[in-house]
């Protein structure tokens, strides 16, 4: 009648990325994208270790998917010039080290993808924009929707 708690759990989770990523500055969605192909790949070396071959399978793809169509896809190479384009070599070299990995059972492959991700996530949270005064919402004194005191002087 009910379903799994689980289920549940996994719901408010996606609606929590849902969320995070809708509210996100362009700069937060990099780092997301850094943080989800680590976490898969480390997946991926749990489920390669415990032999569960069609998880590691998947973990692998959605790296992979992680790095082609988020990281690669978000270069800019008319505007980056050499910085993105060596960039790309990179997430390319890291797709086909993980599509080895996949195929071989290489554990050190996945070790080395990660390290790669772990390194320039690290570049990318030393150059966040600070937040300023000017970014921060506005603080309000009063409740706008409730109904204003009113003053002798007022007609």
């Amino acid at each position: 009648m009910f379903s799994s708690s689980s289920n549940g759990a996994n719901a408010y989770t996606k609606i929590g990325v849902e969320t995070g990523v809708i509210a996100a500055s362009p700069h937060k969605l990099i780092v997301m994208l850094f943080e989800g192909a680590i976490v898969a790949i480390n997946n991926a070396q749990v489920q390669m270790q415990s032999g569960d071959i069609a998880a590691k399978g998947k973990s692998i793809s959605k790296a992979i998917s992680i790095i082609d169509n988020g990281l690669r896809a978000s270069l800019d190479k008319r505007v980056g010039g050499e910085i993105a384009l060596n960039l790309d070599a990179l997430y390319e070299y890291m797709t086909r080290q993980l599509l080895l990995a996949n195929l071989n059972n290489s554990e050190d492959a996945l070790i080395e993808v990660t390290k790669l991700l772990r390194d320039l996530k690290s570049a990318w949270d030393a150059i966040a924009p600070q937040a300023t005064t000017a970014d921060a919402p506005p603080v309000m004194l009063h409740d706008p929707l409730q109904p204003r005191p009113t003053h002798v002087f007022e007609a």
